[in-house]
């Protein structure tokens, strides 16, 4: 691909991991060199199938930050997200036997959908693995997309489970196996978010995008528009976006190759995976400038302000690119900023974890273990001497013990302003109260939230 040059830098919030990919990418991976790709077909294909998504200048975070910010509108896709112009890419290229045989996915979410408005498009037999614990809106969601052409079984408790599930009877019954994002054609279909990024520019400067910003969970969206922005604008700086707790393009970079992350923190389910595809690597490598990891709490914080000021409905993966801004607020002074909004797919009943993420993220919401003495007046003495005008009780849990001196609380508290807690915390000192605060390194923290 020409233009394409060797990424520079992988950061996280605090910038604490920036290596040199000269130092990090010693040799070419050993699993995809450079796939090629076929991004002009994929148009082809897509177009009558596809939302040609708007792009829009958008006036209060160009204010904010000081610059001209537009959003690729991917959440207004026919399925809410870009997911599905992989699916239909790779799926429209089968030969007529392997569309009779049927074809199989499996998925938590956005590729699910896609690839079940594929099957009813094209008429073909499709059916989607899922997780047990699958949310039932997504459930739904895909069944609604797919009508009559698309079989959802809920198999395995985690997303691994279900994909050897359907890699299994994939093989058992000769159909064809269509990946979230590890193949040629998926990279091709979603490379076409940033073509129309490009002919829909010149309508707002005739100036390129100084940076791109882009969320990557296996990697499919960040290949293919990376790839298509570095043969056509190679002035873009293209920074690739995870979240904290699944930072596995960021692994991939530092080892050279993909690897397998032990562990991650689900939430953002539209861009945590625990490896990243070969052919995605292959590609990034070369095309990503940066990779920059995302709180979660920032992510929820966004999703919110997002809603409240735009009355736009974001996914935490599709929020990421806006979340991240703040980060580079000195860079992006004066210069013509991209973010991808990839998708929209919000479940409404993760609205109230999502405030409480953005909550204690932002130093308002803090969970405390305090040990009252067991007398009268112990709580009201607590509640008048040390909590300010405007901190807020929003949990608590009580037992009292019998024949002991004090008696363990669970106690939740909101403020008013994040400069409120060093004057709580003063105050639990002055009147020597018991306290141990909850964080998220402690056990009790998943419960709470």
């Amino acid at each position: 691909m020409a233009g394409r040059k060797n990424c520079k830098k992988f950061t996280s919030r605090e910038s604490a991991s920036k290596i040199n990919v000269k130092e990090s990418v010693m040799s070419e991976t050993k699993f995809v060199i450079d796939p090629a790709l076929d991004i002009e077909g994929a148009m082809q294909r897509l177009k009558s199938v596809v939302t040609h998504t708007p792009l829009q200048y958008n006036a209060n975070l160009s204010r904010k930050y000081q610059c001209r910010v537009y959003l690729k509108r991917e959440d207004l896709q026919i399925v809410r997200s870009y997911k599905l112009r992989g699916a239909y890419n790779m799926m429209r290229q089968l030969s007529a036997d392997q569309l009779a045989k049927g074809v199989v996915c499996a998925s938590a979410g956005n590729h699910a959908q896609g690839f079940a408005y594929s099957c009813k498009k094209l008429g073909v037999k499709g059916v989607v693995f899922m997780p047990i614990p699958s949310p039932q809106q997504k459930v739904s969601q895909t069944k609604m997309f797919g009508e009559d052409f698309v079989e959802v079984k809920l198999v395995g408790d985690t997303f691994d489970d279900t994909a050897v599930a359907a890699k299994a009877y994939t093989v058992e019954h000769g159909m064809t196996f269509i990946p979230p994002f590890d193949h040629p054609d998926i990279i091709s279909g979603q490379a076409t978010v940033g073509v129309e990024i490009v002919e829909d520019l010149p309508q707002f400067t005739q100036d390129p995008i100084d940076y791109l910003f882009l969320p990557i969970g296996g990697g499919g969206l960040s290949a293919g528009v990376g790839a298509y922005f570095k043969s056509t604008s190679p002035h873009t700086k293209i920074i690739g976006l995870e979240p904290e707790g699944a930072p596995s393009m960021l692994a991939a970079m530092k080892a050279g190759h993909p690897v397998e992350l032990d562990s991650i923190d689900k939430f953002v389910d539209g861009a945590s995976v625990k490896r990243v595809g070969d052919h995605n690597f292959a590609i990034c490598k070369n095309v990503l400038d940066e990779v920059h990891l995302v709180p979660e709490g920032k992510i929820c914080t966004t999703i919110l302000d997002m809603y409240n000021e735009e009355a736009i409905v974001v996914e935490p993966a599709g929020a990421m690119s806006i979340a991240v801004l703040d980060d580079y607020a000195e860079q992006i002074k004066g210069k013509n900023v991209l973010c991808i909004v990839s998708g929209g797919n919000n479940d409404i009943a993760r609205m109230q974890e999502i405030k409480e993420r953005s909550l204690i993220y932002e130093g308002l919401k803090h969970y405390f273990l305090i040990r009252f003495a067991q007398r009268p007046g112990a709580l009201k003495d607590f509640v008048n001497k040390v909590l300010g005008d405007n901190d807020d009780i929003t949990r608590f849990e009580y037992i009292q013990k019998h024949n002991k001196e004090s008696g363990p609380a669970l106690v939740g508290l909101e403020l008013r302003s994040k400069s409120d807690y060093t004057e709580l915390i003063e105050k639990m000192k002055k009147y020597q109260i018991n306290y141990n605060e909850i964080n998220k390194d402690d056990n009790i923290y998943g419960y709470l939230i």
